[in-house]
């Protein structure tokens, strides 16, 4: 009876963040707040420094994307989306873009230079974090609407993603494989404004949504060049 009390809660809270709308100035400081000890916890860096999670977005805004794990080729892509957001239209926001994986430290670089995203990112290898958030497992049931952000199919992506498997310095998948993501925007402090777990591989939040909803600026992911009829 307990347990199903504290998930009701859990699903109430939810309810709460994702229904927030258009977020304040970055220097509100409303929001649900963020559990200490997952503030407390810490992620690595592509040297292997720990840092704790808070301090992340302990000073400004953070939008925070969780990933299934880097050889997934879903993450790939999206991440390769993120990677093309200016930098400067964060910097107008005050905003920061962080990524978070579950491989070792050392998959970061040569993810990085795969998906030639230069923003942050970090590694929670132990899931620590991911358990904390209520971070799903396995593969729920997909929607019908398809990622604007995934433009391979499931058999040439999970090809690509085997090939990189097998092809680079360690032969992993650089993370639990059930393992699914989700994205949060925090901050300043241990404020938590709006969340999205992962159903499944595909159930990313669409990049613009969340943009939308931090104060950032919008990106043409499409590149092509819009044409005014007059």
């Amino acid at each position: 009876m307990a347990s199903s009390t504290s998930q009701a809660d859990e699903i109430l809270v939810t309810r709460q963040i994702c229904s927030l709308g258009l977020l304040p100035p970055p220097k509100s400081q409303c929001g649900v707040p963020l559990a200490e000890d997952v503030a407390e916890l810490s992620v690595q860096d592509a040297s292997g420094k720990g840092i704790p999670f808070g301090e992340l977005f302990r000073e400004r805004r953070a939008i925070v994307v969780f990933v299934r794990h880097f050889l997934c080729y879903t993450c790939k892509e999206y991440v390769e989306d993120l990677a093309k957001i200016p930098k400067s239209f964060l910097q107008d926001a005050n905003v920061t873009l962080i990524v978070i994986g579950q491989s070792s430290f050392q998959h970061i670089e040569p993810f990085c230079k795969l998906t030639r995203y230069s923003h942050e990112i970090y590694v929670d290898t132990e899931r620590k974090i991911y358990r904390k958030l209520g971070m799903n497992k396995g593969e729920g049931i997909a929607s019908s609407e398809q990622s604007p952000h995934v433009k391979s199919n499931l058999l040439s992506g999970s090809i690509q993603s085997l090939w990189r498997a097998v092809t680079g310095p360690a032969f992993d998948f650089q993370g639990d494989p059930a393992q699914q993501g989700g994205t949060l925007i925090l901050g300043p402090g241990n404020n938590i404004h709006f969340i999205h777990l992962d159903k499944n591989r595909l159930d990313h939040k669409p990049i613009n949504s969340i943009l939308q909803l931090a104060g950032v600026q919008t990106v043409n992911f499409t590149n092509k060049s819009f044409i005014i009829h007059i």
